[in-house]
């Protein structure tokens, strides 16, 4: 799947940040405990959103040639007293912006160091898109909020931008878990019930020696995972059980189990 227009990110991050806005805004306690992240309270989880946000923007707005510490960017550290939803709220916009704003003025082309093998603004705007994605759904669950709304062609990029990641874990980072997802002949389908036609939500993963691959299509293996989109795609991120409501595993749940243990390192 190619990555979607630089713009489309763009726009993506702005209406994810403000999904994740309304989240944090309509909870009763900031230090409510995100149940997916139970190290952090939702004061801390939008610190970290916020932190990230303005930490690619320095990345991308300074052509950066090497890695910069977070707190360098301007206004990382967020607002000066903790408990404060309206001082909160206005740091998280203003992060958003200023992660745009960047983004849009370099374009997808433009240079800036990453911790992947692609130093370009275009990475940083995919990359945050999907960050902000799991994060606000982070940020609802904690807020006792329905999820929100993801664009199909956003969701389907996020699963294939998941599974880039666990590769490069495996090839480049040499990390202990990835590596253990090396099963030859073992296979997880992915199915999404909902996606248009078009999009062909659907993916076989496999697990050979030399590193995951994948590839777009409906196909037999040894387990899958079935659902709507958005469900499946947080299933993959383990921001929800295997047996959610809508979700449905056929097969080999082990496996399934299995990787999602495994791939967890980011």
């Amino acid at each position: 799947m190619t990555p979607l227009p630089h713009d489309r990110y763009c726009d993506e991050i702005g209406r994810q940040t403000d999904r994740l806005r309304a989240a944090v805004t309509s909870c009763a306690a900031l230090t409510a405990t995100v149940p997916t992240c139970p190290d952090w309270t939702l004061e801390d989880l939008a610190r970290h959103v916020g932190r990230a946000l303005r930490w690619s923007a320095l990345l991308v707005r300074t052509r950066a040639e090497e890695d910069v510490p977070e707190d360098e960017a301007p206004g990382a550290g967020g607002p000066v007293t903790r408990g404060d939803a309206a001082a909160l709220d206005a740091w998280l916009a203003e992060s958003g912006e200023t992660a745009v704003g960047a983004l849009r003025e370099a374009g997808p082309d433009g240079p800036a160091w990453s911790w992947s093998g692609i130093r370009t603004a275009g990475f940083w705007a995919r990359r945050m898109t999907h960050e902000l994605i799991v994060h606000a759904a982070d940020a609802e669950l904690a807020a006792g909020r329905p999820f929100g709304t993801v664009p199909a062609d956003a969701a389907a990029d996020a699963i294939e931008e998941w599974l880039e990641i666990v590769r490069y874990a495996q090839q480049v980072m040499s990390d202990p878990e990835a590596n253990e997802l090396r099963v030859p002949g073992a296979g997880i389908h992915l199915h999404a019930t909902d996606a248009p036609a078009e999009l062909n939500a659907e993916w076989l993963i496999e697990l050979p020696d030399d590193g995951i691959t994948w590839r777009r299509g409906h196909e037999k293996a040894a387990v899958a995972l079935r659902g709507p989109l958005a469900d499946v795609l947080l299933a993959f991120y383990r921001r929800l059980p295997l047996d959610a409501p809508g979700l449905e595993v056929l097969g080999d749940r082990k496996l399934l189990e299995f990787w999602l243990d495994r791939a967890t390192f980011t």
